[in-house]
Formats: structure tokens, sequence, C-alpha cells
């Protein structure tokens, strides 16, 4: 793989840095994709390797996707922005309202293709940075009126939003306003405008939030998890017992008990819990300093691009990584309330990791232009 960076251009260098945290966190996610699904796997599939496979096909996919992206142009990303949208509405409305959308947990956020399943969000969300990057950067001389400077964005991020709660997905709408809110703030737009719409995002967030009961007992089980350890509290509770198991060293790879369905999504969204039951605070060590140096690595990145039209660019790809991976640190820690947010590169999802790569091979490429 090196060999092939190499090869393609022996004038140039990779960020190795950014490349080493990366593949480290996508190798220790397939490991412990097989030790979390493996007794699922085999009950559901009769194939205890069945995730593993599967998650290591679309890592190899995801690879490929990260060297061809490092070959495109970043002009091809942000001149074909409007195709890219307009994809990205069609796919959201196909989970929504055609039979291809797959309903679980009383949601459809998945498409069936046959042969694999797909959730549009992750892809929704780099096809508006794309959007949201070319806008303010060839919009500097209009930022200052709201019409022309704040409301484009904003109602094609709205729409998007729109069709996400029809799933319903709220987080999912709430990040696609974050990316908006923050890729506008480093484009220009005044702090006091987009405050107004943060304090009118916050109120439509909890308008949402206390009108559905499933909803309010998520944010009472976070506040509250071991009122109700039974029901309303059990997945974070299962997920700090699975913590506290670990202590230091962990009880060992394969080890671990709280996948043998004492912690729902044990392999998806508290894959962190199985490994810091199974590595320990030392493997959850490991997994945060790889976060701290893609953290810096893209902050390098993005303070090298003279052009405004890749910082934003930069900066919006690399914010669909980190908040992806903070927003579910904080639910596995109990910071933040229960949410279906996967950690990137390490939980199990082909759609999320293929995005993933697409994110870092285009960093990797304005590295290079930086």
């Amino acid at each position: 793989m090196v060999n092939s960076f190499k090869d393609y251009n022996r004038n140039s260098h990779i960020d190795y840095w950014l490349l080493i945290a990366v593949l480290g966190l996508s190798i220790i996610g397939l490991i412990m994709v097989f030790s979390s699904s493996a007794i699922l796997a085999k009950q559901n599939y009769n194939n205890k390797l069945y995730f593993f496979e599967r998650q290591l096909i679309f890592f190899f996919i995801g690879i490929i996707i990260m060297l061809i992206s490092l070959k495109i142009p970043v002009k091809f990303w942000i001149k074909f922005k409007y195709v890219f949208v307009s994809i990205g509405i069609c796919l959201l409305a196909l989970t929504v309202f055609s039979p291809l959308g797959i309903e679980a947990g009383n949601a459809k956020r998945w498409l069936d293709f046959k042969f694999f399943t797909f959730q549009p969000l992750e892809i929704v969300k780099v096809f508006l940075v794309f959007y949201l990057a070319y806008f303010y950067a060839n919009k500097q001389d209009k930022i200052q009126s709201f019409g022309i400077g704040i409301l484009p964005p904003l109602v094609i991020t709205l729409f998007l939003s729109a069709l996400l709660i029809l799933q319903p997905d709220l987080g999912g709408a709430a990040f696609l306003l974050l990316l908006f809110l923050s890729v506008a703030f480093v484009g220009g737009v005044p702090l006091g405008k987009l405050f107004g719409l943060g304090i009118a995002g916050i109120g439509g967030l909890l308008f949402f939030i206390f009108s559905a009961s499933y909803r309010i007992k998520r944010v009472e089980a976070f506040l509250h998890p071991f009122s109700d350890p039974g029901d309303k509290g059990y997945q974070l509770v299962q997920s700090f017992y699975g913590l506290a198991n670990g202590g230091l060293l962990g009880v060992g790879l394969g080890e671990g008990k709280q996948k043998f369905f004492y912690l729902p999504e044990a392999h998806n969204d508290f894959i962190l819990s199985i490994l810091g039951e199974e590595m320990g605070f030392i493997g959850l060590s490991i997994v945060f300093l790889l976060v701290l140096i893609l953290f810096w690595r893209w902050l390098k990145i993005v303070l090298s691009q003279e052009d405004l039209e890749n910082k934003l660019l930069a900066f919006g790809l690399g914010l669909i990584l980190l908040v992806g991976m903070f927003l579910n640190m904080g639910v596995v820690l109990g910071v933040l309330p229960p949410k279906g947010v996967t950690m990137p590169f390490v939980s199990y999802g082909g759609s999320s990791l293929l995005s993933s790569f697409l994110c870092v091979g285009i960093l990797l490429k304005l590295e290079r232009k930086g």
C-alpha cells in the first residue's frame, strides 16, 4: 500500500501521520468487530465471521476509494457539487418514500440494494460539505446579506434535514445543521447571525425531543441511567459495566462478557465499550491517541490551505470524522445521551467506512496542495 502511494508521485509527500492514525483505527476496528460480533453472527447467520468478512471487504474497498480520490483533482468535487447534492436528496427520498427503505427500530434509515444495505446520511454529509465549501468561498462579497449569504445553503440544509426527520433521524438532522453552522462560521458569516440560527436550531431540537416519548426516555436514561437499569438505562449501564470490568489492562481479547447479548449494538455504536472491557484503559488510550493524531493532522491541513475553498473543504471533511468520533465516545462514556452514532473506522458499517475513507483521501490530496 505504501509503495502505491510512493509510485503515484515520488516528488510529493504523503501525510503518513494521518495515514497511520486512520489505518490504526481501522485495524483496531476489524479486530473488535470480529471479537464483538462473533456470537451474534453465529446465532443469526451460522457463521461467526459474517460481520468481520463484510467489514474486511468494505475496508479494502475504502482503501481503493482513498487511493482513487488521491488521483482526482480537488476541483472535481466542487465542480459537480449540485449533482452530488441532488443525488443525496434522491437517496434520502428513496429511503423514506420507496420500498427500498429498510425499517428497523421504528426508523427507515437504510436502503436495501439486495446484496448490500446503504445508509445515505453518511455520504450526504460529504456532499453537503462540497456545496458549502463552494458557496462560502465564492460568495464572500455577499456574505453580510442574509438573503444571499445565508439563506440558500440554509434552505438546502433544512431540506436535507427534513428528509432525515421523516425517517426519523433527529441526530442526523442535527449533525447536518452543525456542519452548516460550522462551515458558515469559518467562511466568514457574522457570529451574531449564526447565534440567532443556533438558538433557533436548539429550540427546534428541544421541540422534537419532547414531542416523542422515546426521545424523552433517552434523555432520562442519560441523566439517571441507574434509576431504571433494566429498561430505560439498560444500554448505558451495560456500557459502564463493560468499561468497569476492563480496568487498566482488560480481561483479554475475546474474553469479554458484555457481547454475550448483554450490551445491544456491541459491534456498532458501543464497540468502544467492548474494547474497553477486553483491552482496558490502555486499549482505549491507544484509540484516543490515534484520534488526537487525526485531529492534529486535520488542523495542520486546514491551516496550510491558502485557497479559501480548499480550506473550507478540508475543515468540513475533517469535522465529519471528528464530530462523529467525539459523539460516539461521549455516548459510550455517558457524557452525551445515547444516540445511534457510529465510531468512524472502528464501528461495524460499510456506509460509514467508505465515506470516511473518501474524506481521508480528499484530505490527503489537500495536504499535498497545502
